[in-house]
C-alpha cells in the first residue's frame, strides 16, 4: 500500500521538480516509510511508501533498463506469476514487480494476468515515444485520478495530490456538489473538481508523448447464470473460493487484523482467517455510547466463538464533534456516507497494533444483500421499484441541476433486475462510496485495508448464481448466510438483523441551535441553497428524513471550508465552520 504521482510531457515540456517535489509531500500519509523518484526529460513518477512486502529491498520506483514502474496495492498471485517468469531478472521481493515483464509481451493486457488490488502507473521509454500507462484493479480498490493539461498529463492516488501542484483548480462542478448531497457520493469518470478524472475500475489507460492514445477496460464481472447450479455445489465452491482468497489476503510481512462489525461479510471473513489456523486474529468493533443499535455484543460473540482477541471502541458524541474536521480532511473524494465515522476511528485504533486491515466490502454487492436490490425484484404493484430514484434532499432543498445527479444511475440491461442494480452498485456505490471510505479512512492512518470478498473467483462465482440462491424467503446474501451457518457454530444468520447506523441525526439535533446559523453562513451554499432553508432543515433536525439532509449540508459545509477554502484543520467542528 503507497502513494503513486507523477507526469508525462507533450513534447517540448519537462517535468517540474517544484511539483514532483510538492506530490510527493502530499503523498506522505500514505507513505511514511519511504520515498522514491524515476526522471527522465520526459516524464517522472514519483512514489511513497508504506513497507507490507518485502520490508527491506521493495522500495519503488522499480526498474528494469529503461521500463518503471510505481504501483499502489497488492498482486496477491505474485508467487505463481513469478514461476512463470522463471527466467526474468527479479531485482525484489515486491509482489510489485511482476509487470515489469508481463509488460513488453502483452502491453495493455498485462493487468489481465494480475490478481490483485492495484493502481499502477508504468512507464515505458524503450523506443522513440515516451508511453506511460495507467491501470487500475477491476474493482477499484485502489483509486487513481488524472488530469490533461497544456504540458502533459499528471495523475496521482487522490485528487488532493493533483490539486497540490496548483496546475489544477479548486472549485467545485455544480452537478457533481448536487450529486454528493443527493446521492451521498460523486459517480461516473468525473470528479467533483472541474478536469481531474478518475481511471475507471478496471480500466488501463495508455498515454503517448503526453497524449491519450487508448484505453480498455477489464470488467469486474462476466458470465451467465448457470441455471444448473445446485445448492450443495454453490456452497463447495464458496467455501474453495472464499478460503483460497483469505488465505492470498493474509499474505504480509507486518501485523494484520481485521474490522468486526458483527455482519454475514465480516463474519465470514472472521471464519476463513480462523480456519486457515495462522493464529487468534485481532479484530475490532465500533459501538456509539447512545443513540444507535450496538452490535458488538454478537461480534464479542463471534469472536469468542471463533477464538478471535475481540476490542470494542466507543465512540461518543465529544469524539465525533472534535474530529470530525479531521476525518472530512481525508475525503478529498468526498463520501458523505456517515460510516465514515466509524471506519475513521477504528483506523486509528488498530493502527497501534497493525498495518493491515481485512474487512467486509464487496459482500452485499455480489451476493444480494441490500433491501434496495429485494425491491428492484418486486413488480412495481407491489412497491418494486430501481433505486436512485429520490435524493437525500429531495423535496426538502432545490437544487441548481435538478434532476441531473440521477442521469449516471440508469441500470445496465442485465438477465434480470436483481443483476441489473447490482452491476450498477458495482459500477458506481462500491468504488466510488464504500472504497474511497475504506482506502482514504486507512491510509489517513496509514493502514493498508483488504477485501478478500472483492477476488475474481468469488465475482465468478456471485455472477453464475441464480437469483434465488442470492435473495430468498426475505434474505439476502441467502448463499453466504449457509456458508455462514455451516461454519461459525452457535450463529443465527437468518436471524432478522438489526442494521447498524449512526447517529448522527441525533447528535446534529442536539446541537441544531448552534450548528444551523454556522451551515448557513457558510461559503459553500452561497447563492445555492437560501439560508431560511437551510436553517429550517436544522430547525426540524429530529425528522427522519430531515435528519439526513442535516447531515449531507452539514458535511458538505465541512468539505467545502477545508478543500476549497482550504481552511487549517486545527479545531472542532464549531471552530471550522466558524473560521
Amino acid at each position: 500500500m503507497c502513494g503513486i504521482a507523477g507526469i508525462a510531457c507533450l513534447p517540448g515540456h519537462r517535468p517540474d521538480k517544484a511539483v514532483l517535489q510538492s506530490m510527493a509531500r502530499a503523498l506522505c500519509h500514505r507513505g511514511p516509510n519511504g520515498e522514491g523518484f524515476y526522471e527522465t526529460g520526459s516524464a517522472a513518477l514519483v512514489h511513497r511508501r508504506l513497507s507490507i512486502v518485502d520490508l527491506e529491498g521493495g522500495a519503488q520506483p522499480l526498474v528494469q533498463g529503461k521500463l518503471a514502474l510505481v504501483a499502489n496495492g497488492e498482486i496477491y498471485n505474485d508467487p505463481a506469476l513469478r514461476q512463470g517468469l522463471a527466467n526474468a531478472p527479479f531485482k525484489t521481493g515486491s509482489d510489485c514487480e511482476a509487470p515489469l515483464f508481463l509488460w513488453p509481451d502483452s502491453d495493455v493486457d498485462y493487468t489481465l494476468q494480475l490478481r490483485g488490488m492495484y493502481a499502477i502507473a508504468l512507464l515505458d521509454e524503450t523506443g522513440s515515444d515516451s508511453v506511460l500507462t495507467l491501470s487500475r484493479d477491476p474493482f477499484g480498490i485502489k483509486p487513481l485520478y488524472y488530469a490533461q493539461l497544456s504540458c502533459g498529463v499528471i495523475f496521482a492516488s487522490e485528487p488532493q495530490v493533483l490539486l497540490a501542484t496548483g496546475l489544477t483548480s479548486r472549485a467545485v462542478r455544480p452537478q457533481a456538489r448536487d450529486q454528493l448531497l443527493q446521492a451521498q457520493f460523486v459517480a461516473g469518470r468525473e470528479t467533483i473538481y472541474p478536469g481531474i478524472m478518475r481511471v475507471l475500475p478496471g480500466e488501463t489507460l495508455r498515454f503517448v508523448n503526453g497524449v491519450l492514445d487508448r484505453a480498455k477496460r477489464q470488467p469486474s464481472r462476466s458470465g451467465k447464470i448457470d441455471h444448473s447450479l445446485t445448492e450443495e455445489a454453490a456452497l463447495t465452491r464458496l467455501d474453495e473460493a472464499l478460503m483460497d482468497s483469505v488465505q492470498a489476503h493474509e499474505r504480509a510481512d507486518v501485523p494484520f487484523g481485521m474490522f468486526l462489525s458483527g455482519g454475514i461479510d465480516s463474519t465470514a471473513v472472521l471464519a476463513a482467517m480462523t480456519r486457515l489456523g495462522n493464529g487468534a486474529p485481532l479484530a475490532w468493533t465500533a459501538r456509539f455510547d447512545a443513540g444507535s443499535v450496538d452490535e458488538s455484543a454478537s461480534a464479542a460473540e463471534t469472536a469468542k466463538v471463533l477464538g478471535a482477541q475481540h476490542r470494542v471502541l466507543t465512540v461518543t458524541e465529544a469524539m465525533v464533534w472534535q474530529d470530525l474536521p479531521r476525518i472530512v480532511s481525508c475525503l478529498d473524494d468526498p463520501v458523505a456516507d456517515y460510516a465514515v465515522i466509524p471506519s475513521w476511528f477504528l483506523a486509528r485504533e488498530a493502527r497501534k497494533d497493525v498495518t493491515v486491515i481485512l474487512s467486509g466490502e464487496g459482500g452485499d454487492e455480489l451476493f444480494g444483500g441490500y433491501g434496495r436490490y429485494r425491491r428492484a425484484m418486486r413488480p412495481w404493484w407491489r412497491g418494486g421499484r430501481l433505486p436512485w430514484r429520490r435524493g437525500i434532499v429531495d423535496k426538502i432543498v432545490s437544487l441548481e441541476t435538478g434532476k441531473q445527479w440521477r442521469e449516471v444511475f440508469a441500470p445496465p440491461v442485465e438477465e434480470t433486475r436483481l443483476r441489473a442494480v447490482q452491476a450498477l452498485d458495482l459500477d458506481e456505490w462500491l468504488p466510488n462510496d464504500l472504497l474511497i471510505k475504506l482506502d482514504r479512512c486507512l491510509m489517513a492512518h496509514a493502514i493498508e485495508g483488504r477485501t478478500p470478498l472483492l477476488d475474481p473467483a468469488l465475482s465468478k462465482l456471485a455472477w453464475s448464481l441464480p437469483d434465488t440462491l442470492k435473495v430468498r424467503d426475505g434474505h439476502g446474501k441467502y448463499l453466504l448466510r449457509l456458508w455462514v451457518e455451516k461454519h461459525v457454530p452457535g450463529s443465527a444468520p437468518f436471524a432478522p438483523k438489526q442494521g447498524f447506523t449512526v447517529p448522527v441525526g441525533q447528535w446534529i439535533a442536539s446541537k441544531s441551535a448552534r450548528l444551523g446559523p454556522l451551515v448557513t453562513n457558510c461559503d459553500a451554499f452561497r447563492g445555492v441553497i437560501a439560508p431560511n432553508v437551510i436553517r429550517g432543515v436544522f430547525d426540524k433536525a429530529e425528522g427522519r428524513r430531515e435528519r439526513h439532509a442535516a447531515w449531507a449540508l452539514l458535511f458538505y459545509a465541512l468539505w467545502h471550508r477545508l478543500h476549497i477554502e482550504r481552511t487549517p484543520v486545527d479545531g472542532d467542528v464549531f471552530e471550522t465552520l466558524a473560521s
